[in-house]
């Protein structure tokens, strides 16, 4: 281990805390400086402009590192320009003759929740300026910074190409279904349509009584909107009993259903759509669509996914929630191509989903592989 002095960050760099100013400054049409105010403009590197100032306050110039002070305390983003930032970031700007920027960054990230902890206040975490300034971190020569700096950056750079390559995996499966079967909503390929009523057998849900601990203590996945994040449920937050089944009106659904959020505030823009890869239950926010022997659960799924604009054209706002009528979806038009080709369909979106879970276990280990360098860097191993 390399015994590096350890300094204060305010003894290596200049520290700017935001302030905001008046909201009559602020503008959507590109007049003056980009404007951050938080945590909420971050992106993984920088921050995305959505509003900008006319007459800034306190201006962050391009290269600072751009440190989150208010709920939460700790993330960190560059300024890819100059920049006006509001009270809920600081701007650090480090001596180039001492210290490398990318390096205090990194460390930065790797005590992100060490610095986190200096945040105090009742209503929101926050962090003062002089609780910045007294910041240690090591600082080895210049050229060792930049070294450490470099292999941090290609590391997190294989991380970011294997985040990329998951977004286009994940864009496979849509576009295969417009390629095999054209686009729903006009069906160029003159397919034959049904309605979904008709190919499916609709089940409801239900919530056991939370007064009954025996029900909640069960293993069988009690599915609800939260849950409903994945294409396929192979788990759920909340679990119930064998009892429950019998004594509520939550029913078992059948594995490689299709289910359906049908009650949620997310249908405003969203619609939730699963395939169950083992036996649930469900809540009333859910329907379970049971497909019979003219349909495949996962190209039904797939078609739902690419005709949602239109199904939540049915969407009826409530005082409080959004919701679908299970008749409205039963009359849902769906295209019925053969069987086979169906069974093809399903077959090649096993094949993607295999790439999807060898992808996974890679950015795991790539994950791994960037914690265990940021730890080592600053043990002073690299």
């Amino acid at each position: 281990m390399t015994p590096w002095p350890t300094k204060k960050l305010g003894e290596i760099a200049a520290v700017q805390m935001g302030q905001s100013p008046p909201g009559e400054t602020y503008n959507s049409d590109g007049v003056g400086l980009p404007f951050f105010q938080g945590k909420a403009e971050f992106g993984d590197e920088y921050p995305t402009t959505v509003k900008w100032c006319s007459q800034p306050l306190r201006v962050a110039e391009a290269g600072d590192i751009l440190l989150s002070v208010r709920a939460p305390v700790g993330p960190t983003n560059f300024a890819a320009e100059r920049c006006c930032i509001g009270r809920g970031l600081a701007a650090i700007r480090t001596d180039p003759k001492v210290c490398n920027q990318r390096y205090v960054r990194y460390y930065m990230k790797r005590f992100e929740a060490d610095i986190a902890a200096h945040g105090v206040g009742s209503t929101f975490s926050a962090i003062s300026r002089n609780d910045i300034v007294r910041l240690g971190l090591p600082v080895p020569p210049l050229a060792d910074q930049e070294r450490i700096a470099k292999l941090l950056d290609e590391a997190d750079d294989l991380r970011k190409l294997r985040a990329q390559a998951d977004r286009r995996t994940a864009e496979l499966i849509p576009a295969l279904f417009y390629e095999m079967f054209g686009d729903p909503a006009n069906n160029p390929l003159c397919l034959p349509v049904r309605t979904l009523g008709s190919l499916c057998r609709v089940v409801g849900g239900g919530t056991p009584s939370k007064k009954q601990s025996t029900y909640w203590a069960g293993k069988i996945p009690w599915v609800s909107p939260k849950d409903m994040t994945t294409d396929e449920i192979h788990d759920s937050e909340d679990h119930i009993s064998e009892l429950a089944l019998r004594e509520s009106a939550t029913q078992l659904i059948p594995m490689e259903s299709v289910l359906i959020v049908t009650r949620s505030g997310i249908l405003r823009h969203t619609l939730p759509v699963a395939i169950n890869k083992v036996p649930v239950a469900i809540n009333q926010d859910i329907k379970a669509f049971v497909p019979n022997e003219e349909c495949y659960s996962i190209f039904l799924a797939a078609q739902l996914r690419a005709m949602a604009p239109n199904i939540l054209n049915l969407v009826r706002i409530g005082a409080t929630v959004q919701n679908i009528e299970t008749e409205a979806l039963r009359r849902v038009p769906v295209l019925t191509p053969t069987f086979p080709r169906q069974k093809k369909f399903a077959m090649r979106v096993a094949e993607i989903r295999r790439l999807e879970s060898e992808q996974t276990a890679s950015c795991l280990r790539l994950d791994a592989l960037f914690q265990s360098l940021l730890h080592r860097a600053f043990r002073g191993d690299l």
